[in-house]
Parts: C-alpha cells; structure tokens; sequence
C-alpha cells in the first residue's frame, strides 16, 4: 500500500503564491506518476498537474505558466508551487499517485486532511 500525506494550501489573496508538498510512504517502489487534483465547490474533480518519475509533467490549460509542479525521488514528495493565484483557483487540492505512467484515475490519493485554499 501506498500513503500519500499532504502538507500546505491555505487562505492567501488572489495574485499570491503558496506550495503545496505531498510526502509518499509505504510501498512506493516504482512510483511512476505523482500529482496534484482539485474539486471546486459544484464541480467535478479535475486534473491540475501531473510528474512522471522521469521529470514529465502535464498541466491542465489553466494552470499553465503558473503551477510548476517537481518531485523529489530520493524523498518520494511531489510539490505544486501555485502562484498568481486566482479565486477560480480555490478548490480542495489531492495528492495522488500511481505506478503507471499514463492512467485516467490515479490508484493511490492522499489519506490525510484535504488542502483547501481560498483566494
């Protein structure tokens, strides 16, 4: 099993910058794809930024240029450093992680508190 534990996010002023960390514990051998997702209030999950253990990212458009997202292998932790933020942005954010490269839902997702931001 897999432990996925998430760390930052809180309430900061639209054009602000915060970083989110997500710390990966348990059995995280071949631990291909870590990222971040968030839900908004009425909507649907969404994918913001994925990091494949190669260094590959894929961002969702509105978040490009202002979400870099990087890993750190020899601390299995994925971060999002969230800047220029905007209110569209608030959302709760989830740390997820599989060992595929490419899959639709991740299999593993934070098990801790939810990182909710406001803006």
């Amino acid at each position: 099993q897999v432990q996925l534990v998430e760390s930052g996010g809180g309430l900061v002023q639209a054009g602000g910058s915060l970083r989110l960390s997500c710390a990966a514990s348990g059995s995280i051998f071949s631990l291909n794809l870590m990222g971040w997702y968030r839900q908004a209030p009425g909507k649907q999950r969404e994918l913001v930024a994925t990091i494949t253990s190669g260094g590959s990212t894929n961002y969702a458009d509105s978040v490009k240029g202002r979400f870099p997202i990087s890993r750190d292998n020899a601390k299995n932790t994925v971060y999002l450093q969230m800047n220029s933020l905007k209110p569209g942005d608030t959302a709760v954010y989830s740390c997820a992680a599989d060992r595929k490269y490419r899959v639709v839902v991740p299999l593993y997702w934070g098990q801790g508190p939810q990182v909710p931001l406001s803006s």
